[in-house]
């Protein structure tokens, strides 16, 4: 599997270095192959701040209020991708950095810790998972983020 990430940054409160972006490349790898996804991937991640993101939040989700990240699927259902060849797009990513930093720093862990956790949580609602949906979805998301975690080093 190849991996591309189009980087985005729209806020100017935080650097985007290149660790953070080897970092979020590292979580969306370590996401993909933890789930078995075999094919070439494209993801789009874009970096933000609070304002930006809870605009995004208000707008496709109708909560006027900021948010970590924001997962937007190009796929409702993977078994679509059957099929396919060729680079697919799982669709885009949007870390709000301020919020990412105060997580980090009330949770004791680094910011690139945090982008981290964030990034693989959002890869696995890319690829379908909803913790929304109930308790055993929850458990199950959530199970397999600690476990990519793990993987990573966290």
């Amino acid at each position: 599997m190849t991996l591309t990430v189009d980087f985005n940054n729209d806020q100017d409160k935080y650097e985007v270095r290149a660790a953070m972006r080897a970092t979020v490349r590292k979580a969306i790898f370590n996401t993909l192959v933890s789930e078995g996804f075999e094919y070439d991937a494209e993801v789009s991640v874009t970096f933000t701040d609070d304002e930006n993101i809870r605009e995004l939040n208000k707008k496709y989700r109708n909560k006027d209020a900021s948010t970590d990240v924001l997962s937007f699927p190009m796929y409702d259902d993977l078994s679509e991708l059957d099929n396919a060849f060729g680079e697919i797009s799982l669709g885009d990513i949007v870390i709000s950095l301020e919020t990412a930093a105060r997580q980090g720093h009330s949770l004791y862990h680094s910011i690139y810790h945090e982008v981290a956790f964030l990034t693989v949580h959002s890869v696995l609602h890319l690829l379908g998972y909803d913790h929304e949906k109930s308790k055993e979805d929850e458990e199950d998301m959530f199970s397999r983020q600690k476990k990519i975690m793990e993987i990573m080093g966290y």
